[in-house]
């Protein structure tokens, strides 16, 4: 069998985050063989995550190595993230040499308000689905977007999904079946609410509420965002 490339993938870690946006796709990505993995954040201290416990960063923006693969997860905390300037210009030298830039959820927002969405295909969780056109990207309703090196899944669980599509993408489908079945990766959701389509109107009005106590204003900071994006890129 013949040696495979090294893979150094870098995810982005900041407060708040969906741990499950980084850890599914960590988990699949680390069975890509002669794969290192970094968690990189501001600092070296343990970062708090959406569900309570801390992931602790093994590197910082300073002392990151380059990575191959760049992959930027979601969550509540991706606001306070996007408005960090430290946190977009880390984004941006990572992806100028990266041959993959990818994000799960809600990170696309990042990506895109690091400028490396505008002309591509990209999807996003779908209660934010709405503002990816505003960062200059060309939204898609699929659970995982491929545009030349960008590579989008859409929210928290298609981590997973995107990640073994990466596999196939990077290694081959035969190593990517490989490793969705070490993963016994068969799954059978007890519910069929997984999407805003199939879900009830009930269910569907509690998780909006839930979002907007979770993260007041998130809507306007996006498109603030957004906004200050252009205007640089429009700038003389």
């Amino acid at each position: 069998m013949p040696e495979l490339s090294p893979t150094r993938i870098a995810f982005l870690l900041f407060p708040d985050v969906t741990q499950l946006d980084l850890t599914g796709p960590a988990q699949v990505l680390s069975r890509l063989g002669n794969a290192a993995i970094d968690l990189v954040a501001k600092t070296i201290d343990p970062v708090m995550t959406d569900a309570g416990f801390a992931l602790v960063p093994t590197a910082t923006f300073d002392s990151a190595a380059p990575p191959h693969l760049l992959c930027v997860p979601g969550g509540f905390g991706v606001n306070d993230a996007i408005d960090d300037p430290a946190t977009l210009d880390w984004v941006r030298t990572a992806a100028a040499g990266a041959d993959w830039v990818t994000s799960v959820c809600t990170g696309s927002l990042i990506l895109g308000a690091a400028g490396l969405l505008q002309g591509y295909r990209a999807t996003t969780h779908w209660a934010q689905h709405q503002h990816l056109a505003a960062f200059g990207a060309v939204p898609v309703h699929e659970r995982v977007v491929f545009d030349r090196n960008r590579v989008t899944g859409g929210g928290v669980t298609a981590g997973i999904d995107f990640a073994l599509a990466l596999t196939a993408a990077i290694r081959g489908e035969a190593h990517a079946r490989l490793v969705q079945l070490s993963l016994e990766y068969d799954p059978a959701p007890p519910f069929d609410s997984g999407a805003p389509a199939r879900a009830d109107a009930d269910t569907l009005a509690r998780y909006r509420a839930l979002a907007a106590r979770a993260a007041p204003g998130r809507d306007a900071r996006t498109l603030a965002a957004a906004a200050r994006l252009n205007a640089a890129v429009s700038a003389p």
